[in-house]
């Protein structure tokens, strides 16, 4: 067992990354068609197609908060599952597998019994209207029934990232996207069950998705295996995992916050069409994160594994690398959403007025976009290395410190365009946060090269 993932310290870092990354790009691709499809699907519903997709984009801070909590567990859980394994040490590697699995379903309890008893009183708060509650109401109630489905398979699906099998991982999440595509238009228009059956054939392909990963971990193909005498929680085992998730979390249920936060601004400046082009731009921005973070994940077992080993130069090398790869896909997509607006808005929405609206609001929403390589790449081998200190700094600087505070402060600078400034927040945020990232990088990623190299000598003088 301890042979098998060998392949992570002496492959080329190139060969490699393409080996494990372009499986989970892939499935990072496939998994926002997943998210995505419902809104295309049901955007152009006959008739209330616009404020359908309003009330859908209301529930996506619930949806994001769902994705936080998996990712809370699995983001500081795999890259410590990783770690253990350079170190040779896959019973410990194993604990964390078992200890994630129970804290995973432990949240999906919690946070469905919170979603079925408040969600109205929620989506109230996030920005719904009387137009749009009704919508948003008929998603939710059913999505929350799927919870512990969305829960394990984004959860454990990083466990099977983790251990080098990037296609297995792929398939995970193809498997429900597919199930979705073709369910969703079934539902919502043959068995004319609007957003109740778009939410219903995504709980159905979350579970097809879930059965998958679970056979796997559970079979005899993994390296790692749920095992029942490692379910037991212990807090010297998930502590340290969720420490380290928690950067993932801040930044994921920020995004949940930080969503609250401009519909709420944008219902108040711009009306419910405002806040319908806000659902188009969050889904468009999937675009660019989703990949990214499949770049990421991809490069995340090879910086963990040989952070574990001690082996500076190779982690070095797949910095740089994912480091260039990331911004070559950044700024190309930028230049795609500046040249194109028009193209992406409208796999939304076929509604004039909202098309329009959108085209114009996404090309000041998107405008530090190129940038956002820099970031990823930086935050990713944060977590990677284990440095959960760094990436939590860097999760609360770009959401709370920079762009909350300008989602208010902007439309009373700007009071003649205010729904305009409100955009605008997004765009000055993350420009003064990948500078704040890059700098902070810098020093702590020569630190940890420093100490696994001064082990590494002190072994050998021993």
């Amino acid at each position: 067992m301890e042979n098998k993932n060998q392949f992570l310290e002496t492959e080329p870092i190139g060969k490699l990354l393409v080996r494990l990354a372009v499986p989970t790009v892939a499935a990072q691709i496939i998994n926002m068609l997943y998210n995505i499809v419902d809104r295309v699907y049901i955007g152009h519903i006959p008739g209330d197609g616009a404020l359908a997709l309003t009330g859908v984009g209301l529930c996506m801070p619930l949806i994001m908060v769902v994705s936080a909590f998996a990712a809370l567990v699995s983001s500081g859980g795999a890259p410590r599952a990783s770690i253990f394994m350079g170190q040779k040490d896959n019973e410990r590697a194993e604990q964390t597998l078992g200890n994630c699995f129970s804290m995973q379903v432990l949240c999906s309890i919690v946070l469905t019994v919170g979603m079925l008893c408040w969600n109205r009183d929620l989506l109230m708060a996030f920005g719904a209207s009387e137009n749009t509650i009704g919508f948003a109401l008929d998603y939710m109630n059913l999505y929350a029934l799927g919870t512990i489905f969305v829960q394990l398979t984004l959860g454990m699906n990083a466990f099977i990232t983790a251990q080098g099998f990037a296609r297995t991982g792929m398939l995970s999440v193809a498997i429900g996207a597919v199930c979705n595509i073709i369910l969703d238009p079934i539902f919502i228009f043959a068995f004319d069950m609007g957003v109740r059956g778009a939410a219903l054939a995504t709980v159905l392909s979350q579970f097809a998705s879930c059965v998958w990963t679970l056979s796997f971990l559970f079979g005899k193909k993994t390296i790692l295996r749920i095992r029942l005498r490692h379910m037991a929680p212990r807090l010297s085992v998930f502590l340290p995992c969720l420490a380290l998730g928690s950067a993932t979390f801040i930044m994921q249920a920020s995004e949940s916050v930080i969503s609250v936060c401009f519909n709420s601004s944008l219902l108040r400046y711009g009306g419910d069409i405002a806040v319908g082009a806000m659902t188009i731009l969050t889904s468009v921005m999937q675009f660019a994160m989703l990949p990214l973070q499949g770049l990421g994940q991809g490069a995340q077992p090879i910086s963990s594994y040989n952070f574990g080993a001690r082996n500076s130069a190779r982690v070095k090398q797949t910095f740089w690398l994912l480091l260039r790869v990331s911004l070559t896909y950044s700024v190309v997509l930028w230049a795609c959403i500046m040249l194109f607006p028009q193209l992406f808005a409208g796999m939304f929405t076929a509604d004039a007025a909202l098309l329009a609206f959108t085209r114009s609001a996404l090309r000041i929403y998107a405008a530090s976009l190129f940038l956002f390589g820099i970031q990823i790449a930086c935050q990713m081998t944060f977590t990677a290395l284990g440095k959960a200190g760094s990436s939590i700094v860097v999760a609360v600087t770009r959401k709370f410190i920079l762009l909350l505070p300008l989602i208010y402060l902007l439309p009373r600078l700007l009071p003649d365009d205010p729904t305009r400034a409100v955009y605008l927040a997004e765009p000055i945020a993350d420009a003064i946060a990948v500078t704040f990232t890059a700098v902070l990088f810098f020093f702590r990623f020569r630190e940890a090269i420093a100490s696994i190299s001064g082990a590494k000598a002190g072994e050998r003088r021993a």
